[in-house]
């Protein structure tokens, strides 16, 4: 009689052993390990086995390149972050903490596409259709091809989407359905990896343009196993804080376009709408504060002026406070060694915080020289003027560093009215804005 087999598989990341252990060792969460059945084994097995073929590799510059063909979602900041327009056949992964609008945001994509004509699905697991219907009609999405489909069970809509010809489908969200062929619990890893496997077996198939809103764990990430994010075309992610107006959509992930490319929202009355005359939205140049530089990020193609706010204070214990927001810490710490060592500033016995105004993250070294200048201006109280912004990357030799892309910053400067910035080198091009060359951090003292 032949052994019984045993597999556990971990409910956070779907690391699979062959005994119980009290800790994963994939992703480091504690007693998450859930003992299989024969069927789940089953279907693990046939998930993660990789179709036989007998295709034969063929030179590259045989083949011919395939045009990826999109079409309009009508709202400006979801294309830009797709690339252009939404993908037949492409399955896009959104995540973001709960309240951050991801329902609202693509329950208004989904009346959008159906008002271009195209049959939309939106099937919802969380909520009742008259729960949806009600917001619904307060977004004002109650276009004539929009479907609504109330249900939890994978056959069901496997079901729909052979009853009618659908160009789109939303899931809200991938935890709350289920397989009949799986016997583990709506939202475990062997539901999540079944369900998603099936839906893009679907889009690929009827080139449906599939969108599934996925939870987020307390540490920020979708939940479920690791590989949903590996399965699906798209990944983007939703930023920002409940209880402001601006929402960032960011992309993490895009086989079909660029992933530097962010979205940003306004929440209204009538929803999420793409925020207008965003470049004014992150900074205040009407009043010269103590603590407060400007500076010039890019998000994808895109350049935004951000306001990067420091206080210094005293330190009240032995080991002195350093916490950013919105900014990297461990940066942080080096530019304050870097203070301390070129400018001989007494940082040592002070509290530093540091905050990006708007709730952007910055991910890029631009902002450097804004960050020491904002030190440096709450450190000695002196405000900075508002008509100057500083773009420079600080090495940790005390050099300034250029930046890529700085043309593009500099108009955006001079549509808003800016005057005045500090680089490293001066630009070929005259942009309406007077800059000052500073390449090394000493030289920085000069104008604080």
């Amino acid at each position: 009689m032949a052994k019984k087999q045993t597999v556990f598989e971990c409910q956070h990341c779907g690391f699979t052993s062959s005994k119980w252990l009290g800790k994963c060792p994939g992703c480091g969460a504690w007693d998450s390990l859930v003992e299989l059945s024969a069927q789940q084994q089953e279907t693990l097995r046939q998930t993660a086995a990789a179709p036989a073929g007998k295709a034969k590799a063929r030179p590259i510059r045989n083949i011919e390149q395939t045009d990826v063909e999109r079409f309009s979602s009508d709202d400006a900041e979801l294309d830009m972050v797709l690339g252009g327009g939404v993908v037949p056949g492409s399955l896009t992964l959104i995540g973001g903490s709960p309240g951050v609008g991801k329902s609202t945001l693509l329950l208004k994509i989904a009346s959008n596409i159906a008002r271009g004509g195209r049959n939309t699905l939106y099937v919802t697991g969380e909520e009742s259709e008259g729960q949806v219907k009600l917001r619904a009609d307060r977004l004002g999405a109650d276009a004539e091809n929009l479907y609504l489909l109330s249900e939890i069970r994978l056959e069901q809509l496997l079901a729909e989407l052979a009853h009618r010809d659908y160009e789109c489908l939303i899931v809200d969200s991938i935890q709350t359905l289920y397989s009949e062929a799986v016997t583990s619990a709506p939202g475990s890893v062997t539901q999540v990896r079944q369900i998603t496997f099936e839906l893009m077996r679907v889009a690929k198939e009827k080139s449906i343009a599939v969108f599934i809103i996925g939870h987020i764990t307390k540490e920020g990430s979708i939940a479920g196993p690791r590989v949903l994010e590996h399965m699906v075309d798209t990944v983007l992610y939703f930023e920002g804080d409940s209880s402001r107006e601006l929402r960032i959509l960011r992309g993490f992930k895009n086989r079909f376009g660029p992933t530097s490319e962010i979205g940003v929202f306004e929440m209204r009355n009538e929803g999420l709408v793409s925020a207008k005359d965003i470049g004014s939205r992150f900074f205040d140049k009407n009043r010269a504060q103590s603590g407060s530089a400007l500076t010039v990020v890019m998000e994808g193609s895109r350049p935004i002026i951000l306001e990067v706010q420091a206080l210094v204070s005293d330190a009240h214990s032995p080991n002195p406070k350093r916490q950013a927001t919105g900014f990297d810490n461990n940066r942080l710490n080096m530019l304050l060694a870097l203070l301390e060592r070129k400018l001989e500033l007494p940082l040592n016995s002070y509290d530093v915080f540091i905050n990006i105004t708007g709730g952007i993250k910055i991910t890029e070294t631009a902002a450097d020289l804004a960050v020491l200048a904002a030190i440096i201006s709450s450190f000695r109280d002196r405000a900075v003027s508002k008509e100057t912004v500083f773009i420079g990357e600080v090495s940790l030799v005390g050099d300034i560093r250029e930046v890529f892309q700085l043309d593009t910053r500099l108009r955006e400067l001079s549509m808003h009215g800016i005057t005045k910035a500090l680089v490293a080198r001066k630009p070929q091009q005259n942009h309406g804005v007077k800059c000052y060359t500073v390449d090394e951090v000493t030289k920085l003292i000069e104008w604080m």
